[in-house]
């Protein structure tokens, strides 16, 4: 819930210089393009412009946290089977955000004096990622570690280097 929290509010910082028209698409680089996938209203990965990508993925994330069902709140209700694979899916979503900040609206965080605030938080998503090992290959759909940090793993290397 705090990753949520934090990435939802630096977004929220920068949400006038991330429109349809200055982000057309959802990436972080041209290699790196991210296509929004979420049966039923979206049964095919589907281009959108980077603030509609992220809107939908925030709402996703909110709707998984706020269930019960996969995130139970009561004492001795069992988490389900696919509860590590919806934690995996939930934090390589949320990459994607950091991304596209890191990749593209840099600059303004910097202008904005956020460039502390997205360093810590970022890093401590990369801590948590390993120490979990959400980016292990088993779990990231058959991608190596640094195939699933894409644009940012000499970032993450660098954040782990440095502990």
């Amino acid at each position: 819930v705090d990753f949520y929290n934090q990435i939802n509010l630096l977004y929220g910082s920068i949400t006038e210089f991330c429109s349809p028209t200055t982000c057309p698409e959802m990436k972080a680089t041209d290699e790196f393009e991210y296509l929004w996938h979420d049966p039923p209203k979206f049964p095919k990965p589907t281009r959108l412009p980077a603030p509609t990508y992220i809107s939908h993925l925030l709402t996703w994330t909110s709707n998984h946290l706020s269930n019960a069902t996969l995130f139970p709140t009561a004492p001795g209700v069992p988490f389900p089977a696919d509860f590590e694979k919806t934690v995996r899916m939930i934090f390589k979503r949320l990459y994607r955000i950091y991304a596209h900040i890191y990749c593209h609206h840099y600059t303004v965080i910097r202008g904005l004096g956020l460039e502390p605030h997205l360093n810590t938080g970022f890093k401590h998503y990369v801590l948590f990622v390993e120490e979990f090992g959400l980016a292990e290959e088993g779990g990231s759909g058959g991608k190596g570690k640094g195939e699933w940090w894409g644009p940012l793993g000499e970032l993450v290397e660098s954040m782990l280097r440095s502990e």
